[in-house]
């Protein structure tokens, strides 16, 4: 377990970088206005969103392997509202404060620990089954955060994976890529 324990941890450790990346992209796009925005009145914007995984990864992350992933002082339907005075500032290092516990989280855990049993709401997972269940969340979100952004942004939207009209162009400098590195 542990050979393809460690290779697990290490591609969780990809796609969260990845999920984040990603994320990242997208945000730094948006005006304050656009970051706050949301299309309609039963719509998250992507500060509700952004604040909502950063809640989400405290709860989550903090004391991973010791307490139930859902802590008593989270309030969850508050992550879905925000104050009028909130700042991009202050939801973006709440942000950052929640990957930072993340990846500190992970760097914590061996291959050995992903078979031990861990609670989420009360109801027992294996360390690996608890960070796919956060994998699969925070690509969920993520999703949103990309789709909301290149709504906003519209014509003016930075694409963050390969450009329409481009996929042949980009498979084939990948497969010489490829080529040339064998």
């Amino acid at each position: 377990m542990s050979e393809i324990g460690a290779l697990y941890i290490d591609e969780a450790f990809r796609s969260l970088r990845g999920h984040k990346r990603l994320a990242d992209d997208a945000i730094a796009q948006l005006s304050n206005d656009q970051f706050f925005a949301a299309p309609d009145a039963e719509s998250n914007s992507v500060a509700i969103i952004v604040k909502h995984m950063a809640g989400t990864m405290r709860s989550r992350f903090t004391d991973f392997l010791t307490t139930d992933g859902e802590k008593p002082d989270r309030n969850r339907d508050q992550e879905f509202l925000t104050a009028a005075d909130a700042t991009r500032a202050q939801i973006l290092a709440a942000w950052e404060q929640g990957w930072h516990l993340v990846f500190e989280s992970l760097n914590g855990i061996s291959p050995e620990d992903l078979e031990r049993k861990v609670t989420i709401r009360g109801e027992p997972h294996t360390v690996l089954q608890a960070i796919n269940r956060q994998v699969a969340h925070y690509s969920y979100d993520v999703g949103q955060i990309v789709f909301l952004a290149k709504h906003w942004k519209a014509a003016d939207w930075k694409t963050l994976s390969v450009p329409r009209g481009q996929s042949e162009q980009v498979n084939a400098a990948l497969l010489q890529k490829f080529k040339a590195s064998k």
